[in-house]
């Protein structure tokens, strides 16, 4: 067996491990990116159907901002020199509730000043809880900047002081503090649009991770690549290469070896043998614990017992389109759509354990973003629809297509019927992935796209404060959904930047 030795390995090039090779080799480590693909970027890539260009993914990439406004994830990527051409989505989203007795149509801008006026023209004397919540919301994510930069060891007084209202609420639901803040109902339906985004209902998604997401949209607005996701995951392959990285395509880690609860290198089905002291994993941690370690079983059984505590997040149904129409021919002139039969969001989180209407359906007319995302004359569409645990098992290679087909037509059928326009007599080109087609391309665990679920037990801050705690291998750090930051691209990205900056105050240690 041949052998090489790096710095660091990082096994995957998803989102988060892209992030956290470029930060290593940013930093000046000797960095190895390991990947079974053919191709960088796992969900954020693209793929081509006739005409098209589909996007797989993304909808909207908040955190990023603009020149002198940058957030997060855009002064991260200004900092590595990512060359990627950024568009603004122009609205945060306009929902439509499509009940027999329940019917709701609202758009709402960019801006919280913007927010909140909007949304007292929709609930009149709402203005006052409303300002109060993103008051709040504004705290907690002062907060989760402050833990963050002090990498899990916050001063409690600072803490106390300063984020007494982050501290009251990090153990409560969005459902909890919204009722506190005493919000009127119809107020809350609007607000909590973006469930779906997280994958949980509000009544268990803890409110520090929705708060976060929601002031990071409105205060910096939201973002998509030019040319797709893939345009992302081609700028960080640069950038790995650029720093002196190395990535090895078409390979798969098959053993990560550990010795005395510390790891000493990895196996590849190439038959090598890669030594490093520093491994960062962007498969999820049940898997890579399950599976790839090798060594150090007293250490695998307590870490197992935490993960199979937590629950797997939405798998991922997508239904792409291609039409020979226009979204002018069409009479859609926003880009973010959210259709619901119902404001009881609860209720539509227990539609996903089974197969049949998908009543929670995402939906993103890219050309009202991207107007030359498509030839002259044409649009794109792709909606997003999410299921949980066993809804497919009972789908064999038989059923298959028919199944995937079916649920397809309903959405057409729904998206046709809420917005009022006709798609059907203008599908060109048309392509399903469902959770066997995230599974395949990219070794989601199940077709999982959302990491483990966000609840109030085990969202971001319990995972903030748990981060010294989960380095059950030293040596051994994850990233990605399945990490302390939860799933979305933006997580995934700065999960990878910490990650990558820890593995390297980890290895000054080592010299």
């Amino acid at each position: 067996m041949s052998e090489r030795t790096y710095d660091v390995v990082v096994i995957g090039a998803g989102n988060g491990g892209l992030a956290a090779a470029a930060t290593t080799a940013q930093k000046g480590m000797k960095t190895l990116l390991i990947e079974q693909h053919s191709l960088p970027g796992g969900f954020a890539s693209s793929f081509v159907r006739g005409r098209f260009e589909f996007e797989p993914s993304l909808h909207e990439l908040c955190d990023v901002g603009k020149e002198g406004e940058w957030g997060g994830c855009g002064t991260f990527f200004k900092d590595l020199g990512l060359d990627i051409e950024w568009v603004p989505v122009p609205e945060a989203y306009r929902m439509v509730i499509t009940g027999k007795d329940e019917k709701l149509d609202v758009t709402m801008p960019f801006g919280v000043k913007e927010y909140i006026d909007k949304m007292e023209h929709y609930v009149p004397k709402s203005r006052e809880f409303i300002t109060k919540f993103f008051d709040l919301c504004q705290e907690v994510l002062e907060a989760i900047g402050y833990l963050g930069a002090s990498k899990g060891n916050p001063d409690k007084k600072i803490l106390t002081s300063k984020y007494a209202n982050f501290l009251k609420t990090a153990s409560y639901s969005v459902d909890q503090v919204e009722k506190a803040l005493k919000i009127p109902q119809k107020a809350r339906d609007i607000l909590n649009a973006y469930w779906c985004y997280l994958g949980t209902d509000t009544a268990h998604l803890g409110f520090t991770v929705y708060a976060a997401m929601l002031i990071k949209y409105l205060l910096v607005g939201a973002y998509i690549p030019k040319m797709r996701s893939h345009e992302i995951s081609l700028a960080f392959e640069k950038a790995i290469r650029d720093f002196g990285g190395e990535i090895a395509y078409s390979t798969k880690v098959e053993k990560i070896l550990v010795e005395n609860e510390s790891v000493i290198g990895v196996t590849t089905d190439k038959g090598e043998k890669i030594n490093t002291k520093h491994v960062i994993c962007n498969a999820p941690r049940h898997v890579a614990y399950g599976h790839m370690v090798e060594g150090a079983d007293d250490v695998k059984a307590k870490a197992n017992r935490e993960f199979n505590a937590r629950k797997v997040g939405g798998k991922g149904y997508v239904a792409y389109f291609g039409l020979n129409k226009t979204v002018q021919e069409l009479g859609i002139s926003d880009y973010s759509y959210f259709i619901y039969p119902t404001t009881d969001n609860k209720k539509l989180y227990n539609s996903m354990f089974k197969r049949g209407d998908n009543p929670v359906q995402a939906i993103v007319f890219l050309n009202n973003a991207i107007p030359d995302c498509s030839p002259p004359g044409t649009s794109i569409i792709s909606v997003t629809t999410l299921y949980k645990d066993n809804a497919w098992d009972d789908v064999d290679e038989v059923k298959y297509v028919k199944a995937k087909n079916d649920i397809a037509k309903n959405i057409v059928r729904d998206v046709e019927a809420a917005l009022n326009i006709k798609i059907s007599d203008a599908i060109e080109e048309f392509c399903v992935a469902s959770p066997q087609t995230f599974a395949r391309y990219t070794g989601a665990y199940d077709g999982g796209i959302y990491g483990y679920e966000s609840e109030t037990w085990d969202s971001l801050l319990p995972r903030l404060l748990m981060m010294k705690e989960d380095l059950y291998i030293k040596g051994l750090r994850f990233v990605g959904g399945y990490g302390f930051r939860c799933h979305g691209y933006s997580s995934g990205y700065m999960s990878g930047n910490t990650k990558g900056l820890l593995t390297y105050k980890d290895s000054l240690e080592d010299k």
